[in-house]
């Protein structure tokens, strides 16, 4: 039960990063399995491969969108409540598909979530507004580590 809260917690904070990311790659991975997890649930279109294909594309578009200049703070109250959602989501989800508790994963989850959109925002903001360094390669690096960090969540997590 631990690995599997730690896994969701992990999801939140990719999450927290790049919000689209986290259930993208939950997605992804319950629409490659040949088990059918979490029959009944309401988290189960997430087994879908066209919920799968959607949530890619969506991920791709967050992953474009956050270089520009005009995307919107990830702290700010939309941004936010739309990161806990998807980290919390996740977070449910892969514990379901491991036949944990759903709560304990939304928690988990959600709490990632909201751990990885502050740390991460002040983490940005320190490195592109004390260090001067292009906030483009701050945020391409970021993308890599959300991916990374996400694949790695969800490639531990057992499903059952």
């Amino acid at each position: 039960m631990f690995r599997s809260n730690v896994n969701a917690f992990q999801i939140g904070l990719v999450a927290g990063m790049r919000a689209m990311s986290a259930p993208a790659l939950v997605s992804h991975k319950l629409s490659h399995t040949l088990l059918n997890p979490m029959p009944g649930s309401k988290l189960h279109f997430l087994t879908s491969p066209v919920a799968a294909n959607i949530l890619k594309v969506l991920a791709g578009g967050e992953l474009i969108g956050d270089k520009a200049p005009s995307a919107p703070d990830r702290i700010v109250t939309p941004q936010l409540f739309a990161r806990l959602a998807a980290g919390a989501t996740s977070g449910a989800a892969l514990n379901a598909s491991s036949g944990e508790p759903v709560a304990a994963g939304a928690i988990a989850g959600g709490l990632g979530a909201l751990v990885g959109s502050f740390a991460f925002f002040h983490l940005r903001r320190w490195l592109t507004e004390e260090k001067g360094m292009p906030d483009t390669v701050v945020a391409l690096v970021e993308d890599g580590l959300a991916l990374g960090l996400g694949w790695q969540a969800v490639q531990s997590t057992r499903v059952v």
